[in-house]
């Protein structure tokens, strides 16, 4: 009995040719050989990626020498084959609507030159469910006060529940104007909360300090469609941290995400919707 076979080493004149000892694996050169012409003859229409002295290029996802350790690289996907995941393709509804042109200026002047605006939002009308409420049962409260109180010739209490119900009517006015001037806004940067009528206060949080973000609806939330939005930061002070009373709250999440993970795609879909207003 002879000693073990030496080992072979493989010829590379092609990709996945097998060793000089052709007899151990059953192959033959010229089969081989013709194998391969027919392979060549019959990859070379599979399209411009390959190239039949140097296989398939790994740009266009497979390795040239038939190598596992060559890089793979995922074929690249033209705009033309995104488009049809738009509402235009039949991809279904669109779940981020299309960013606001220019801040309000109530906004504009809390934003610097190079920041760039994406949105801002009041918060829900349910967050002056409140004070409306107290207004209206003042007003019945006090009117009815006011009547029995005239016929029974007390023209002094009369005056002071007038004076009372014009105060209670001067506060829901003042909740009012401030649900008005209180606004959650969105950058590229950053989201602010800015609110108050004569004392004017403005939060901020980095959108790089933001570790988690989450939104919470309740039953009657998920009715009306708003909800209150919990931000994380790495910081111990937050600044921003609980925003109530925020509408839409699904598609608002969606907004900020997107913003924070991929800023490239909100630029392309700003460019493109800029592109088809000017034609």
């Amino acid at each position: 009995m002879g000693g073990p076979a030496e080992p072979h080493e493989p010829r590379r004149e092609g990709a996945g040719r097998p060793p000089e000892d052709d007899d151990n694996y059953g192959y033959n050169d010229e089969a081989f050989d013709d194998v391969s012409a027919y392979a060549r003859r019959g990859r070379a229409s599979d399209g411009p990626g390959y190239s039949p002295d140097a296989g398939y290029s790994p740009s266009a996802g497979y390795a040239s020498d038939g190598d596992p350790g060559d890089e793979y690289e995922p074929p690249i996907i033209t705009e033309d084959e995104l488009a049809g995941l738009g509402p235009e393709g039949g991809g279904g509804p669109r779940r981020v609507l299309p960013l606001e042109d220019e801040p309000t200026t109530l906004v504009a002047r809390y934003l610097f030159p190079t920041e760039r605006y994406r949105g801002e939002w009041k918060r829900h009308w349910i967050s002056l469910t409140g004070p409306l409420g107290i207004g209206a049962g003042a007003t019945l409260a006090l009117g009815y006060l006011a009547g029995f109180l005239t016929r029974q010739n007390v023209t002094g209490l009369v005056t002071v529940a007038v004076l009372i119900w014009l105060g209670v009517i001067s506060w829901v006015a003042w909740k009012v104007f401030d649900w008005y001037f209180d606004r959650f806004i969105l950058t590229n940067k950053r989201v602010m909360v800015v609110n108050g009528i004569v004392t004017r206060r403005v939060a901020m949080m980095p959108l790089l300090r933001v570790t988690d973000m989450k939104y919470e609806q309740s039953a009657l939330g998920r009715m009306l469609s708003y909800g209150t939005f919990v931000l994380e930061s790495a910081g111990q002070d937050q600044a921003l941290r609980e925003v109530k009373y925020l509408p839409n709250p699904n598609e608002l999440y969606l907004r900020v995400v997107e913003e924070m993970y991929e800023p490239q795609a909100v630029e392309a879909r700003l460019g493109k919707d800029s592109e088809g207003d000017d034609a």
